[in-house]
């Protein structure tokens, strides 16, 4: 499912313009960005997930052309660690 897919799905279920969905979806997409760019930001969503941010230290790697020894800078990347519920949805287990 895209973007546009996705906001075609939101408007047919809650009843609403594809204009008020593809709004809603990107304030959503707007919140969790602005909150994981500040110091510990993170968003949890009961059932569904949580967005954090995690630090990947500095780290050797290796040039797959040239297989000569590369330097990786330590950098920050967006986390997403599924819920419960979701798990369970996804795994077709049942709810207990």
């Amino acid at each position: 499912m895209n973007k546009s897919e996705l906001i075609d799905a939101i408007a047919k279920d809650a009843g609403i313009t594809k204009v008020a969905a593809k709004a809603a979806l990107e304030s959503f997409i707007g919140n969790v960005t602005t909150t994981l760019k500040k110091k510990d930001g993170k968003v949890s969503l009961v059932g569904f997930g949580t967005f954090s941010v995690a630090e990947r230290a500095a780290r050797q790697g290796i040039n797959p052309a040239t297989k000569k020894p590369i330097k990786i800078a330590a950098k920050k990347v967006a986390k997403f660690k599924a819920g419960a519920d979701l798990s369970l949805a996804v795994s077709g287990a049942k709810k207990k």
